[in-house]
């Protein structure tokens, strides 16, 4: 199918090349690293294509026969997460394929009339739809926070089109059942944001101070990355999106139990509450500085029936194809090492 390059597309590059200060004049003032050229350092084309009920913003890098690649970001992160991986992975041969998730960037809604819905299955659905109007038959599907949740997702519900699976913090399926069990008192202090956008002032606040809020963020969840301020409101410029609130809102309500799902989800939900085996070739990889909730990977080990390894990047935090491109390329390598054997 034929992809369409629209105003949104050249609108969100414009953002990002030329439109950095109006997001800066929302932060305290603190030196931009210098070095390199700024250009470079953004995604030149970024495309769009209707595929079920959104218009996807996405990216796409290597030669248009190499083997699919699909890279799914997370929150509070966008498409830059990929931004070097993309680049290792093209220069060896791969159709690098990263898609802005529904409430991020350029991707909207198509209809006004769509509820928007932050519960896991919508967005494993939303990237099957994504698939399927490139014709990419099938993918190795790489992710972490969202991403990997939704990766997972798609590997579990429909193994034909993963090939294979890199999966940072492993097994991320959940359930609305089985988030209703209380945690011990530490781990449920990591989860202190989820509770807040339980709350109207949270979404107030949320809505308020979207930049400084997951700004924080970044920093708790990758204590030891020192990122600059140029590499943040980068991707604080796909926060701006109409929807991201709400999604944000909806996706933490829902894990709670206080917003309902969708009807048409329904079945696919019942299913994840089985917290069905995996069982394509899997990498799962943590850092060992993620300071964002996780499960201890020897918890989740046994749900991967495929073949499997799990790598400890030492020094990294949550966000890890962006702290560490080179281990997270490297795990797609290996994975794609193990499908072409």
């Amino acid at each position: 199918m034929k992809t369409q390059i629209t105003f949104r597309g050249l609108l969100l590059i414009a953002l990002q090349l030329f439109g950095i200060s109006a997001v800066l004049a929302q932060s305290s003032a603190e030196p931009i690293s210098s070095g390199g050229n700024r250009n470079e350092q953004t995604f030149s084309d970024i495309k769009q294509i209707k595929a079920g009920v959104l218009d996807v913003g996405y990216v796409e890098a290597g030669p248009i026969d190499g083997q699919p690649v699909l890279l799914l970001h997370g929150w509070p992160y966008d498409i830059y997460s990929y931004k070097k991986v993309s680049e290792i992975l093209a220069a060896k041969g791969f159709r690098v394929l990263i898609p802005y998730l529904r409430g991020y960037g350029s991707t909207t809604f198509l209809s006004q009339e769509t509820r928007r819905n932050g519960q896991q299955s919508a967005f494993a659905v939303d990237i099957i739809a994504f698939m399927d109007v490139l014709n990419v038959k099938n993918a190795i599907v790489g992710g972490f926070d969202w991403g990997a949740r939704t990766a997972d997702i798609m590997a579990a519900l429909w193994p034909e089109r993963v090939k294979g699976l890199v999966s940072v913090s492993g097994y991320l399926i959940g359930s609305q059942k089985g988030n209703q069990a209380p945690l011990q008192p530490q781990a449920e202090q990591l989860w202190w944001y989820q509770y807040y956008f339980a709350t109207e002032r949270g979404a107030a606040g949320y809505e308020a101070n979207t930049y400084e809020f997951n700004k924080l963020i970044w920093q708790t969840a990758s204590p030891t990355w020192k990122f600059d301020k140029y590499t943040y409101d980068r991707s604080a410029a796909s926060f701006k999106n109409p929807d991201h609130i709400k999604i944000v809102i909806d996706n933490c309500r829902w894990r709670l139990g206080l917003a309902k799902g969708e009807v048409k989800y329904d079945e696919l939900e019942a299913k994840l509450a089985k917290f069905p085996s995996i069982n394509v070739p899997t990498i799962t990889l943590e850092g060992d500085a993620n300071g964002a909730p996780h499960p201890d990977p020897g918890t989740y080990a046994a749900r991967f029936t495929g073949k499997y390894a799990h790598y400890t990047i030492k020094g990294i935090g949550h966000n890890l194809p962006q702290e560490d491109p080179e281990a997270f390329a490297n795990a797609i390598l290996e994975v794609a090492g193990w499908i072409n054997q």
